[in-house]
């Protein structure tokens, strides 16, 4: 006989003789299995009936409404679905901590839990308690799951409508904090930009008063004349033209410095106008984070606990630990006869 046909041979006698081992020790499964029965189905008729509501929601580009207005080029699209990513995002704000304490108080959890919060680890309790019945997932199809489960199929339908709404303000909250930042910036980059432009506007004003309009037309025009006036030998005009070439000369510098910083600063005072207008808009701008498809509704079928499993579940463990059991004392007894 080859070792394949021995370990075949030894394998179909393992299994009659864990057959045979069952057969005989009927009675016992028999009675633990009916023990098993009867404690799970009664303790699963024990258990708390609760009721599941859902909201399924996708979350959306966190782009800037201003930038839609004021950029020619845009980064995103604010009609468009949000990725992966933006989804991560929207699951911690529905898993922060702000989040839970919201609906805790709004909803009175503690009481609704029967969990007195005077009690040493009693709020340690409440929000074990809390994420057992709320969550948030990730969908294979990119989209958030809100689930909560509650003895009452209308607060758990509350809770999960009022968890879209809450999100939706924190991340509001959050994204206009952030811009209002921004506009304080470019607010004071402005005005700080439009008063430099004022004191060089100011200036200029003065040296129109002097009679200096435009320096290099007005230089070019006098040194015409003032060619002129020599070549006619008028040298009473040549010597006027010539103090008042020396009198513009005296304002070049001031007048050159201050025609070189008007001209970009108007350039920039625009780019910061319009930041400013940008950020104005994102700081007062409420745009939806979330896109809902399905709100929650309040269930007509209890979702736990499911009795017919946890019977079936515990029974057949129960049945599995008897056969080990069996068998580590059939060993026992087996070694120890042995041994004599």
């Amino acid at each position: 006989m080859t070792p394949r046909n021995e370990n075949s041979n030894s394998s179909n006698l393992d299994s009659s003789h864990l057959l045979l081992f069952v057969y005989n020790r009927m009675r016992v499964f028999v009675i633990v299995g009916a023990l098993a029965l009867f404690i799970s189905a009664g303790v699963s008729l024990l258990l708390e009936e609760k009721f599941e509501s859902s909201v399924i929601l996708f979350a959306t580009t966190q782009s800037s409404i201003g930038e839609q207005f004021f950029e020619e080029s845009k980064q995103g699209d604010l009609l468009a679905y949000g990725e992966t990513e933006d989804a991560e995002r929207l699951l911690q704000l529905f898993n922060s901590n702000y989040v839970r304490t919201q609906i805790i108080k709004s909803y009175k959890l503690d009481e609704h839990y029967d969990i007195d919060l005077s009690e040493a680890g009693s709020r340690t309790l409440l929000q074990k308690e809390y994420n057992s019945n709320v969550g948030a997932d990730l969908t294979r199809f990119g989209s958030i799951r809100i689930h909560v489960l509650d003895k009452d199929p209308n607060i758990a339908r509350d809770i999960a409508n009022d968890l879209v709404f809450i999100v939706d303000s924190l991340a509001n909250g959050l994204r206009n904090e952030r811009a209002h930042i921004a506009l304080k910036l470019a607010k004071k980059s402005y005005e700080k930009a439009l008063i430099e432009i004022q004191d060089a506007e100011n200036s200029l004003g003065e040296l129109h008063k002097k009679g200096i309009y435009d320096f290099e037309a007005q230089v070019e025009g006098l040194t015409a004349e003032y060619g002129r006036a020599i070549t006619t030998n008028n040298l009473k005009g040549a010597k006027t033209l010539k103090e008042n070439l020396e009198q513009i000369a005296k304002f070049a510098n001031d007048y050159n410095k201050l025609v070189n910083f008007l001209e970009p600063a108007y350039l920039q005072l625009a780019t910061l106008k319009k930041r400013f207008d940008l950020m104005s808009v994102d700081a007062s701008a409420q745009l939806p984070s979330n896109l809902v498809v399905d709100y929650a509704e309040a269930a007509d079928k209890k979702s736990y606990p499911v009795r017919w499993l946890i019977v079936v579940v515990s029974v057949i463990s129960t049945l599995v630990m008897a056969l080990i059991l069996l068998l580590i004392i059939d060993s026992i007894k087996s070694t120890e006869s042995l041994e004599k």
